[in-house]
């Protein structure tokens, strides 16, 4: 894998590679570069099948890390292809001519997280989210309590209960205090 790793940091500027385990990687590449790579990873490089696609919410550094989980039948590798993006102009390049599979996971992130990928089929139809209006509710600002308040109204009968207590009465019903 050291001379897979070498090869893509010297013609894609990829850096940051850390090994998980002998068979697993993870990768950064820019932006610019990132479908250009992943193109050659698969069609040079025997990583063919795309095993999952998601991305994770860096509120803090402004950021979405896209996830791009690469797998090679040849060498039983697995290589994960990391991308930042700008969390306010949140928008990447598709996959889905690579893998058709990519437009499903493409349209799961533009409901969930509001990354839009241009030219994705169907990608501005609705996933599960039918005739969602608020922010996407899995960015981090969103708030699931001031939502669910907002939208549901409360059942009488429900109660709230601190864990520790709750479980205390439950366990020792006839311990005092």
């Amino acid at each position: 894998m050291n001379e897979l790793i070498e090869r893509l940091q010297k013609n894609f500027d990829a850096y940051d590679f850390k090994a998980q385990k002998p068979a697993l990687g993870f990768i950064h590449v820019p932006k610019e570069k990132a479908e250009m790579m992943i193109r050659h990873l698969r069609d040079f490089e025997g990583y063919v099948h795309l095993s999952f696609f998601t991305t994770i919410d860096y509120i803090e550094q402004g950021i979405f890390r896209l996830l791009y989980m690469l797998h090679n039948y040849d060498t039983r590798h697995d290589l994960g292809v990391h991308v930042d993006i700008d969390r306010e102009n949140a928008t990447m390049q598709s996959i889905h001519p690579l893998w058709a599979q990519a437009a499903d996971y493409q349209r799961e992130l533009k409901e969930m997280f509001g990354i839009d990928f241009p030219g994705s089929p169907r990608v501005d139809e609705s996933f599960m989210l039918e005739s969602w209006v608020d922010i996407p509710p899995m960015r981090k600002e969103f708030d699931t309590h001031e939502y669910v308040q907002r939208t549901f109204f409360p059942r009488p009968g429900r109660e709230t209960n601190e864990p520790r207590v709750y479980m205390k009465k439950k366990l020792y019903p006839d311990a005092e205090g």
